[in-house]
């Protein structure tokens, strides 16, 4: 919601005005200081809409602020061109509201169309989300990540390393939906205040890894002539890409980092494929590359790769993860999920791997629901239920 400000006014009043706290007001305005605040400059309030409202016979700005149990000074502060004496009936004027939740339709076949309206959504609604590009898919593709709040704990999480696993991204959106949302409205999630894991956590948000496969599986042949040619003779002619885990090269993205990858290699396709390749060396696929390098960069504390299915958790590799951390979150993951913590699989070369190899720090690989990829969307809310327990204990823990 954006309003102008009045002289006297500051980020402290509109947070006790509008009660949405004060450093979101502050995070949701970065180029605003207390020194270059002035009268007339339009600032942001995340959380809130104005609703349009027809004045009837016998309204005063005190009757409808009882109504709509506001302070009288917002109605002021949101009708700047409205004198409360000279209101007549059929009059429209502005009412601040909490926004409801959902304000994103995550429950859909969850494409990069999808995706990029409801992250130009979010921000809109809540600019206290700070979107960054980190890179490029193979068709050119922006990858980008949601970063939220100001805790020196760094927690990432991640959806779609694979096309057919889509449903992964929108579970993430809907997560940060509702996590943006409580924060705007003070609440607690599962027993925690949401403004507390705001000032303790900042967490970083890379909803779709692989656009590419993602779109090629629901949307169907990529525009290009040549990459049509590619991805149809690695799918052995069929268009029905259900199938497809891999990036558009036929490079699975999860089976690309250098964390005992030579042993993956030698027992999966020796060519590209609609899964499982894991291409002609480590981190040769450009999004493989943007998430070693993203998080290089910021040094993530843990990580948490959402994948889909089976109801499991895995959080060991080869001896390296550090304990007793690693283990303990594992068991939190464990009983707000019901899902089954797995310490150590027969694979190699995933994300989850190479970050525990290289960091020494708690990773984490989730298979959301069970059954066969893509999973059906009619299982998104229960999986979403579950998820949201292991996604809360991520940032918390």
């Amino acid at each position: 919601m954006e309003i102008v400000m009045r002289n006297g006014d500051s980020f402290w009043y509109y947070s006790r005005l509008l009660s949405i706290p004060y450093v979101l007001i502050k995070d949701s305005n970065p180029n605003v200081t207390a020194a270059s605040m002035i009268a007339g400059e339009s600032i942001e309030i995340p959380g809130m809409f104005l609703e349009k409202y027809k004045i009837k016979n016998g309204d005063t700005f005190f009757s409808i602020a009882d109504k709509y149990d506001i302070p009288l000074d917002a109605l002021y502060l949101v009708n700047p061109t409205v004198k409360p004496k000279e209101i007549f009936t059929k009059d429209i004027i502005n009412i601040p509201r909490v926004l409801p939740y959902p304000s994103i339709k995550c429950q859909r076949k969850y494409n990069t169309a999808a995706l990029n309206h409801d992250i130009s959504k979010l921000l809109n609604v809540y600019p206290f989300i700070k979107k960054q590009e980190i890179g490029k898919s193979v068709l050119d593709k922006p990858i980008e990540m949601l970063v939220i709040g100001n805790g020196k704990k760094k927690v990432h999480i991640n959806g779609s390393f694979h096309g057919n696993e889509w449903i992964t991204s929108g579970v993430l959106m809907r997560f940060i939906n509702e996590y943006a949302a409580a924060l705007s409205t003070d609440k607690v999630l599962n027993g925690y205040k949401a403004m507390d894991l705001y000032r303790d956590t900042t967490l970083y948000a890379v909803p779709m890894v692989d656009p590419d496969g993602v779109d090629l599986v629901l949307n169907g042949l990529p525009e290009n002539s040549e990459w049509k040619e590619v991805v149809l003779k690695l799918n052995k002619g069929s268009k029905d890409f259900s199938g497809w885990k891999a990036n558009i090269r036929g490079v699975d993205l999860n089976n690309q980092f250098p964390a005992r990858w030579e042993l993956e290699q030698v027992r999966k396709p020796t060519s590209p494929a609609p899964r499982d390749y894991p291409g002609t060396a480590p981190l040769s696929e450009p999004e493989a590359i943007v998430m070693a390098e993203v998080t290089e960069k910021h040094q993530f504390d843990r990580v948490v790769a959402l994948h889909t299915q089976g109801k499991e958790l895995y959080w060991g590799f080869e001896g390296e993860e550090p304990m007793p951390i690693s283990g303990e979150i594992a068991s939190e993951f464990e009983r707000v999920s019901g899902y089954k913590a797995i310490r150590y699989v027969d694979s190699y070369a995933g994300y989850k791997d190479w970050f525990i190899q290289e960091y020494r720090k708690p990773g984490f690989t989730i298979e959301l629901g069970i059954g066969i990829n893509p999973l059906p969307l009619r299982q998104f809310d229960t999986i979403y239920e579950d998820t949201r327990g292991i996604l809360l204990a991520a940032l918390y823990m």
